[in-house]
Parts: structure tokens; sequence; C-alpha cells
């Protein structure tokens, strides 16, 4: 492939990466005027939800798919979802309606999301890699920075639907790119054969995991009996996949060690940052009273030192072993965690930002060291499916754990409430409210004692991962 071609397709990757990640940025910021607009404050979760939900589903048939339909043609399928999605949630008349095109956001997100790691390791060599992707990177680290900045001038000087619009035309830029700059390099078979029951026990699987753990705070019987479906799915799942000459996901690929420990450590440090992405700011906000805006900033600084060190990791993997890199990084994460358990409010809010920063740069390492090293580890044949299921796990990390961290965060709230009502929490919370000397000096022991809990869980993650890592056989430098 030449040069310039090269060239015009990392632009159309950049531009597809940047407008499928700042689509969480940017609607968070809009999500108040959505909500009253539309009245659907009892739905409002589901906004967000449901984009990850039919992402986390689709994800590793699109990757199947890529291997046997080609990139060009998937990724293109992906292009024309996720672009139509955005103009339809732009349109909507209500909040189920808008429900509904998020849904079909996240079905051209799975494609887009997975496949163009897939693309760039089509086209780099191993050595090339590592600057291409943080190249890459740099299109997340924008849509984490300018997302919210983005989204609050596009409602305060037009509406909330422009936080849709403005992907349009991004996705048709993107297609014609693709279209007429892409030459497909893979063999397309003609004889697929697609695993319709392994797709619908995948996706009931996903679903009633997902759904089973937002119920978790507010129904627990029902949330017990999605998670037996979600089991029982899974096991007809491998027994599907065991029996079928294509399976939608090859679990031949988990023989590999290695490989299995580069999706368990991406899931993981993925659940770790959605907690420090939420909880850091409710913490400034609701302990330090410091404004919305200045709380915000300290996930800024971790998408700062995560771009930084992305171009990092060519030159690490060049001297040292994966295995050696991870442990060291993610040790350093964790001791700079742990601190956190112990921690009052005279620690200087300062703090969080050094360590959000410390958890940025380690992220930008080994999330691109593991994505990397599973695309080394299998045949050519298997690149989509590999680098789907890593993909997958991350965004199945941050849903799964945004549920189970907010269910940890509401239990130990209502163990130490003794009488207060909850509400009397919600209006602590936020930093724009007032609250008397008194409030204050009741409330503030419960908050901090509940979000130790749940960077104890973060802590429990982080032991995981060195563990996990520890077993790994591979010791060599990967060249």
């Amino acid at each position: 492939m030449k040069n310039k071609a090269r060239i015009w397709i990392m632009v159309a990757i950049f531009i597809a990466t940047f407008m499928t990640s700042v689509e969480i940025t940017i609607v968070t910021t809009a999500l108040p005027s959505i909500i009253s607009e539309l009245h659907g404050l009892a739905y409002q979760s589901w906004i967000m939800s449901t984009y990850l939900l039919t992402t986390a589903i689709t994800t590793p048939i699109y990757g199947k798919l890529a291997d046997s339909w080609g990139r060009k043609k998937v990724f293109q399928i992906g292009v024309i979802f996720f672009t139509l999605g955005s103009f339809l949630s732009g349109l909507s008349p209500s909040i189920f309606f808008l429900i509904l095109a998020r849904a079909l956001q996240g079905l051209g997100a799975g494609s887009i999301i997975s496949l163009t790691f897939t693309i760039i390791a089509d086209m780099y060599s191993f050595q090339e890699r590592a600057k291409i992707m943080a190249f890459n990177n740099t299109a997340w680290g924008l849509s984490a920075l300018l997302g919210p900045l983005l989204g609050g001038f596009l409602v305060d000087t037009l509406s909330w639907h422009w936080v849709f619009f403005v992907n349009v035309p991004l996705g048709v830029l993107v297609f014609l790119v693709i279209t007429f700059k892409y030459t497909e390099t893979l063999a397309v078979k003609t004889d697929l054969h697609i695993d319709w029951y392994g797709i619908c026990w995948l996706a009931i699987s996903l679903f009633s995991l997902l759904i089973g753990i937002q119920k978790i705070d507010d129904n627990i019987w029902l949330a017990a009996i999605l998670f037996i479906t979600s089991l029982l799915s899974f096991f007809l799942l491998f027994k599907q996949e065991k029996r079928v000459s294509d399976p939608l996901i090859p679990f031949k690929i988990f023989t590999n060690p290695t490989f299995s420990i580069q999706v368990i450590t991406s899931t993981l440090l993925s659940g770790i940052l959605i907690g420090y992405q939420i909880y850091f700011p409710i913490w400034l906000q609701s302990l330090y009273r410091v404004p919305a805006t200045v709380s915000g900033l300290v996930v800024t600084s971790s998408s700062v030192m995560w771009l930084f060190a992305s171009f990092l990791v060519g030159r690490l993997l060049k001297k040292f072993s994966p295995k050696n890199i991870i442990l060291t990084v993610v040790s350093v994460q964790f001791l700079s965690y742990f601190t956190l358990l112990f921690i009052n409010s005279s620690f200087p809010y300062w703090g969080f930002y050094i360590i959000a920063a410390i958890s940025g740069f380690g992220m930008g390492i080994v999330i691109s060291v593991n994505i990397m090293l599973s695309q080394h580890l299998v045949s050519k044949k298997l690149l989509g499916s590999a680098t789907a299921i890593i993909t997958l796990g991350r965004t199945l990390g941050q849903t799964l754990m945004i549920g189970i961290y907010g269910a940890i965060l509401n239990l130990f709230i209502r163990l130490q409430l003794h009488g207060i009502k909850f509400s009397a929490i919600n209006k602590f919370i936020s930093s724009t409210n007032k609250i008397d000397a008194y409030s204050q000096k009741i409330f503030t022991p419960i908050i901090l004692n509940s979000l130790h809990a749940v960077f104890g869980v973060v802590n429990l993650l982080f032991i995981i991962i060195l563990l996990v890592n520890i077993l790994d056989p591979n010791k060599k430098i990967i060249r």
C-alpha cells in the first residue's frame, strides 16, 4: 500500500476514533438539557448504557465478520450505522426514540472501535505499530479534553441536538476516504457460514450480565436471575463454538496463556479507569467543595499523561519484556491508589491530580502493550477476532464496574445513614449546593467511608492484575 494512501486511511481512522470516543464525553455535557426537554429523568441512565450495551455485544461479531468478509466492508457498515444513529439521535422527539437511536449508534461503534486497531495491524509492522497507535490515541485524548467544551458550546449556542448532528459530516468523510483510498488485503471467504446460534447466545449472555449489574442496587432478585441466565447462555455459547467449524469466538485462541492474560489485564484496567473518572470528581466536589469544572480537570491530567506515555511504548518494548513492563507500571499505579484507603479530608486536593496523572501514564503504556501483544500472538486470519476480544474486554470492564462501584457506594452510604434520608446525601454531593457546618460534619464521614470502600474494590483489581501477570510464562522481549 502506498504511503499517500496510508496517510489518508490513518486520517480516516483518527477521525473515526475521535467521533466514537467523543460520543461519551460530549453527550454527558448535554444530558441535563436532553432530560429536561424529553422528560426522561427516569430513563437517563439508558442514554449511556444502551450505547455501551450494543457496542459490547456487537464487537466480537464484527471481529469475526472482518476476518471473513474483509476489513473494508465491515468497517463501512459500522460507519453507516454510527452515522445514521447519530442523525436519528439528533432528530429524537422522545426519550424512547433517543434510546433506540443510541442503540443503533452502538451497533456502529462496535465495528469502528475494534477495526481501527485491526486495520492498523494490517498496514504496519509490529515495530511501526507503537508509534502509529500512539498517534491514534491522541484522538481519544482530544475527545476527553474537547468533548465537554464542545458539548457545552453546542448546547449553549445551538441546542442539544447538535451534539449528535456534529458526527454526521465526520461519518460521511470517513466513509468516503475508506471507500476510495483503502484497498482490501485480506482474501474474502466466499463460503462463509454465519454462526447465528453463537450470535444469539453471546447477545443473551452479555445483555443479561450487563442489565444484571445495573439492577444489583434496586432489585437483587432480578439481578440474580439475570446472572444465572448469563452463565447458562455463556455455557451454551461455549458448547456451540466447540461444535461449529467457523466459530464466532474461536476459544482456541485462549489456549495461549499470555493472550488470555492480556485480555484479563486490559479488562480490569478499563474497570479501574472508569472508577477514577467517575469518583475522583465526586470526591473533590463533595468533600472539598471544589467546583464541577475544576474537579473535571482531574480526568484531563490523566488524558494528557496517557497520550505522553503512548509514545514511549515502542522504546520500552525494544528494551524490556512485556511482562516486566506491565508488572512495574501496575505496581506503581497500585501504590498510588493504595494511599486512597487511608486519607481523610486533610489530604491536599491536588494529590488527586497526581494520582490521576500516574494512573493515566500507566494506562497509556499497559493498555497499548495489551493490544499490540495480543495481535502479535495470533495468526493473520485471527487478527480481527483477537482485536475484537480485547476491545470487548475493555468495554465490558467499564460497563460492569460502573454498576459494581455504584452498588458498593450506595450500600455503604445506606449502612451509615441511621435514620437520615438518602435524598439528603444527593444534595450534599453537589458542590453547587450550600451546606451548613452541621451537615458537613454529619455527611463527610459517610461519603468518605463509602469512597474508601469503592477504592478498596479498585485496589483489589490491581492485586488481581499483578497476580495474573506474575503467572505469565512469556518473559521474552518482543522483536
